[in-house]
């Protein structure tokens, strides 16, 4: 089915509905519609479509398509969705703080469906931690990073600002670059989901004041 196929494509190349429309210059309403089999889109449409996934109209449209639907990849991106809502939504809005599970641990959790995720970190101006996402209790993802304060006007607020802006695409820690005013904050990631590793700094006026390292994946 047209619906169907649409929201397949539309996933797997990781947008969700507002970036679809966007794309398309129509509200995110008559992209729920289509997904939802309610109406279908005109052939203006279908043409805008086609070309902006790569496939043909017949991939779309056509009933006996031998298109195999790449579950996992689905599953990939409502994974990234879930995780960027979890790191928006602790650490970085000072929200979802629960009771240590280590000995002066900072811990912060966020659960949504078969979601639950936990970010344990020790330390201050040099700490480590760990994440880690379950899915139906049973972890799946985690990801370890190591970081330290190397100078002076580190701004603690800067940094969370930095992270609620994290990309769909790469859900680890922030943007590849975010300024504002005096501080630049930029992060370099190699990698995917499954296996990835990254570096993010802070600079204030030009000084690197902040470096984090962190690596993860998923775990099977």
């Amino acid at each position: 089915m047209f619906n169907e196929k649409l929201k397949y494509y539309r996933k797997k190349n990781m947008m969700s509905q507002e970036d679809l429309a966007r794309e398309l210059n129509v509200s995110r309403q008559i992209i729920t519609k289509w997904e939802s089999g309610i109406v279908l889109p005109s052939l203006e449409y279908l043409i805008d479509l086609s070309l902006l996934f790569g496939v043909t109209i017949d991939s779309l449209v056509k009933n006996d398509d031998c298109i195999v639907l790449e579950e996992k990849e689905i599953d990939h991106y409502e994974f990234n969705e879930f995780l960027v809502k979890a790191k928006k939504e602790t650490y970085a809005s000072k929200k979802g703080k629960i009771n240590s599970s280590r000995v002066a641990s900072h811990d912060y959790k966020y659960e949504e469906g078969q979601y639950s995720y936990l970010d344990s970190f020790v330390g201050s101006s040099h700490f480590s931690g760990e994440e880690i996402v379950y899915e139906n209790n049973i972890p799946i993802w985690s990801m370890n990073y190591y970081g330290r304060v190397i100078g002076e006007h580190f701004d603690g607020d800067f940094l969370k600002e930095a992270l609620k802006h994290i990309p769909l695409d790469k859900p680890y820690r922030g943007p590849e670059n975010y300024i504002k005013g005096d501080y630049c904050y930029c992060n370099k990631v190699d990698g995917d989901i499954v296996f990835f590793q990254g570096y993010e700094v802070i600079f204030y006026q030009n000084q690197k004041i902040y470096e984090c390292y962190y690596h993860g994946g998923m775990i099977e």
